[in-house]
């Protein structure tokens, strides 16, 4: 079976989580948390712990339970010079430029972070849109409604026909029950229920040669 469409997530999936812009936007949440919010510091990371847990992503914790309002969140969070921890990728922009599929942000973030990665990045010419939070209206990964909304955006008509590529399992088998095809971006070991495994995105004509038999 040929594919037609490809999603990809964002952060830590497009760049390598080890550079430290991830951990700085956990610092980010935290701040927000205590110093918006008003949690007590102490209930902080068990209370972000069993957010992410429980609905996907910390913001929708506390939309519910403390009526946060999402772009004040948003732009506090990844309120970050991406310049010290992104630089453009000329080696990941070819291999998004040589595929003949239609390629899809895919991200329980907004699209102004999501532009701002993707233009450090030095890709963002290479997306055929980008579905964030807010088109999904507030259904993340891995909660079925937000892929059944992506694959309407994309025009996707067979799940089976598009991959997915997710640093996060349970992303990963979020998209499986839907029929999406999965890739799992930061693991070599071939668990968790992903069909492909990649150490790094970059990978993906290692793994993924198939991809440039469009039939």
């Amino acid at each position: 079976m040929s594919f037609s469409t490809l999603f990809f997530d964002l952060d830590a999936t497009l760049y390598n989580p080890s550079n430290g812009l991830w951990d700085q936007i956990r610092e980010r949440i935290f701040q927000f948390m205590g110093e918006v919010v008003k949690i007590p510091e102490e209930e902080i990371p068990a209370t972000r712990d069993r957010y992410w847990k429980t609905y996907g992503t910390t913001l929708e914790g506390l939309r519910i339970h403390h009526q946060v309002d999402p772009e004040e969140y948003l732009a506090y969070v990844h309120n970050i010079p991406l310049d010290d921890y992104l630089q453009v990728d000329l080696e990941l922009k070819e291999i998004l430029a040589s595929l003949p599929q239609n390629l899809w942000i895919f991200t329980n973030s907004d699209r102004p972070h999501a532009q701002a990665v993707l233009k450090a990045l030095g890709i963002q010419d290479q997306f055929s849109g980008i579905i964030d939070l807010l088109a999904m209206d507030f259904a993340v990964k891995p909660q079925p409604k937000a892929y059944q909304i992506a694959l309407r955006i994309a025009g996707v008509d067979d799940p089976a026909r598009s991959i997915l590529f997710d640093d996060l399992q349970a992303n990963i088998l979020g998209a499986k029950s839907q029929g999406i095809k999965t890739a799992l971006v930061g693991h070599t070991q071939q668990k968790d229920g992903a069909d492909f495994y990649l150490t790094r995105v970059h990978d993906i004509k290692e793994v993924l040669p198939q991809l440039w038999s469009v039939s």
